[in-house]
């Protein structure tokens, strides 16, 4: 983070001084959320949450290091002396201005470029191979994990310095105007839409208004920027219409994409379930294996090539940088090979019904060749609204259709999907569900066996994440694998 003195803090969120002799003398060079991450000359920031308050950890954040105190009310130390600090009446708020100045100083120091990203789904991804290849060319800042709030953003903006070259960005949203807010505050010169799903469509009222959401980040792009759109999803295509800066495609159908987008051709996957394709750029062309697991992933690999292009990095430097490299985040299609043989695919840091259709197609891609049993291991799509059931239910005839040899569905909001298989035609030992997490490791510990390739998959909320990690480290005292297998 760029220095601030405790007075300019005050002076950029309105805020009041509390507890400090000299405003000007307490310098801050960083800012964090955690009192667990405080280091010499940090800024706590104090924010309420659902759970707890990090107003109670004030004393523990100024004891590990912090400098000063962003917070919404006056705090004291034991001995009743006021906390150094800055009083504000909305700390997230506050965070926000504070980002935006961040950005100002940092572009009036450097030339720094902004890249947003959004989309229902692969931002993560997409942020952690556009990283990859940006920071061989110059200083690049990208948010942790899946950073991409009115909270995420500022966070990811605290730990740009002035000599950032490139600063990507993460946008997500929780109701319309989100991603307005995060574009006005970071001023995007590059603005990346990847498609339009049903992630969060009860939230939002439908696809058309997540369209409408999205589309905020394309507006906000100025006539000197440049837009990158998904030439394949046609609310995305639409967005164009709005964009006042040029506009950049990619397309996953070399077929039907319109001139001069990046696009891919062959794609197919290796015996690992890597993606493979020819990638054309303009009248350049070059063959890519990612280290990424389907062919869903050639979408956000093709995004982040045409961000890369638009900001001037060279085809043959990307391609380089992009080859072999695997997931830069956990819990996207992350592959684990236990000791007994059994596979882990652990794709549940979120879902939505297309991401979820794409998930289980690169199972049955990669099992059907070699004859592997394929094992699904599915949690509920939160936010669907009053489209829950049926997409559920959509998605269980999916997982028939598919020839995916074993369903395991877990959670009681994930039933309409159990119920989908059934009426699809899958019955025995074929489909099964559970309750809990728990129920559901205890019955994998019995039924999986050597040479299975089991896919967890589910929304963040759903906590399938956390059981595919268990039964990833799991295999090492039975090398056999599982106790029978036939029972299922």
């Amino acid at each position: 983070m760029i220095e601030l003195s405790a007075a300019e803090i005050a002076e950029i969120t309105s805020g009041r001084l509390s507890g400090l002799d000299d405003p000007q003398a307490v310098i801050v060079s960083a800012a964090e959320t955690d009192s667990r991450a405080m280091e010499p000359g940090s800024l706590f920031i104090a924010k309420p949450g659902e759970i707890t308050d990090g107003h109670l950890f004030i004393d523990a954040a100024l004891a590990a290091g912090a400098s000063l105190v962003l917070a919404e009310r006056e705090t004291a130390d034991p001995a009743g002396r006021p906390h150094p600090a800055v009083i504000v009446d909305d700390v997230v708020e506050a965070m926000g201005r504070l980002a935006a100045q961040v950005v100002s100083r940092i572009r009036a120091h450097s030339p720094t470029t902004v890249i947003g990203i959004t989309g229902s789904a692969g931002k993560t991804t997409t942020k952690d191979l556009l990283r990859a290849v940006l920071e061989k060319e110059g200083p690049t800042v990208a948010p942790k994990g899946s950073y991409n709030g009115e909270v995420g953003v500022p966070l990811t903006v605290f730990t740009a310095s002035l000599d950032t070259r490139y600063l990507v960005v993460e946008m997500g949203a929780d109701a319309p105007g989100n991603i307005r807010y995060l574009a006005q505050m970071v001023r995007p010169d590059v603005g990346v839409v990847l498609m339009v799903g049903s992630a969060h469509a009860g939230k939002f009222g439908g696809a058309d208004r997540i369209a409408e959401v999205k589309q905020e980040l394309v507006e906000e792009v100025g006539a000197q920027g440049v837009v990158v759109l998904n030439d394949d999803d046609p609310q995305v295509r639409r967005m164009a219409d709005v964009a006042s800066a040029p506009v950049t495609w990619f397309s996953a159908d070399s077929m039907d994409a319109v001139e001069g987008a990046v696009t891919a051709k062959e794609v197919r996957l290796d015996d690992d379930g890597h993606v493979r394709f020819t990638l054309f750029l303009g009248q350049e062309m070059h063959e890519l294996t990612s280290g990424l697991t389907g062919t869903h992933h050639v979408t956000n690999l093709l995004a982040a090539v045409a961000a890369a292009r638009a900001v001037g990095v060279a085809g043959e430097r990307i391609v380089e940088r992009l080859d072999g490299l695997g997931p830069g985040s956990r819990w996207r299609m992350e592959r684990t090979e236990r000791p007994d043989g059994v596979t882990v695919i652990n794709d549940a840091y979120n879902a939505n019904p297309e991401s979820m259709r794409e998930a289980l197609r690169t199972l049955a891609m990669v099992t059907r060749p070699s004859g592997r049993r394929s094992v699904a291991v599915l949690g509920a799509m939160l936010e669907l609204g009053d489209e829950s059931i049926i997409r559920h239910a959509q998605l269980g005839e999916t997982v028939v259709r598919l020839n995916i040899d074993r369903l395991l569905v877990v959670g009681d909001a994930a039933y309409p999907l159990y119920r989908g298989a059934v009426a699809e035609g899958s019955w025995g030992s074929e489909v099964h569900w559970v309750a809990t997490a728990e129920e559901a490791e205890a019955h994998l510990d019995q039924e999986l066996v050597s040479g299975d390739v089991v896919l967890f998959k589910s929304s963040n909320g759903a906590g399938l994440r956390l059981l595919g990690d268990r039964i990833a480290a799991k295999g090492s005292d039975d090398v056999d694998g599982g106790k029978a297998g036939a029972s299922w």
